[in-house]
């Protein structure tokens, strides 16, 4: 074990939670809860933020696999406060390989992407392509993240609609992706569930996320419950 390996879990191990850790492991099925330390997330931020932008932090992110789970969660945060978008986007090619679960997956949104959304684009679409579920999960939540506003373009629905998975960790983003896109781009997206474009599963956990959406008004939840494949 490298010194910085053993600096990062002791400080991990410093700030665990222990009724935490019995909480976490239930909602994270696919690690294995002899990997999991039980650090609440406010905290794994706070350390994240002390580490960033050290010669520390950069040997911590050249160590892959990591052993824990929060180690995981750290290295995501680490990607996501670098401020050089060529840098992340290499870190994030290295890592995401390595991701076994929804949660370190879906913290990372680095905010360097707000300025870069031409360039990230194509990327996002080498990850949705990878093949593999966190990668093509990271590349929907990106997608969903920044790209349902003013970079908005209609093929994407299509991108995402044309994902066919049996993995139920990438049809849920779909499904949360499309829910999204129905406050957002509500005819457009609207135009995916009434051609049926979704699997049933995915069809009908889309309108279940929609109907508990607040930015949804109530006459469209009554239209959406209509469209519920049975």
């Amino acid at each position: 074990m490298s010194n910085i390996e053993h600096e990062i879990q002791s400080s991990l191990y410093k700030l665990q939670d222990l009724k935490y850790r019995e909480f976490g492991c239930r909602l994270i099925p696919t690690v294995d809860p002899k990997t999991v330390i039980g650090v609440r997330m406010p905290d794994l931020r706070k350390l994240a933020k002390e580490y960033s932008k050290t010669a520390k932090a950069n040997e911590f992110l050249a160590i892959l696999p990591h052993k824990y789970y929060e180690e995981n969660n750290l290295h995501g945060l680490f990607i996501e406060l670098i401020d050089d978008y060529d840098e992340v986007i290499r870190l994030l090619e290295l890592f995401l390989p390595y991701i076994d679960n929804w949660a370190t997956c879906d913290l990372i949104s680095p905010n360097v992407f707000k300025m870069h959304q031409v360039e990230l684009y194509p990327k996002i679409l080498e990850f949705i392509n990878y093949g593999k579920t966190y990668s093509v999960r990271f590349g929907i939540k990106i997608l969903m993240s920044f790209y349902l506003d003013t970079e908005f373009k209609k093929e994407m629905l299509d991108i995402v609609a044309n994902i066919h998975s049996d993995e139920y960790y990438i049809n849920m983003m779909i499904a949360w992706y499309f829910a999204t896109a129905l406050v957002k781009q509500y005819d457009e997206a609207l135009l995916i569930l009434q051609a049926k474009r979704l699997d049933k599963w995915t069809h009908n956990k889309t309108i279940q996320k929609a109907i508990e959406s607040y930015r949804i008004s109530d006459e469209i939840k009554g239209y959406l419950r209509t469209l519920k494949i049975k």
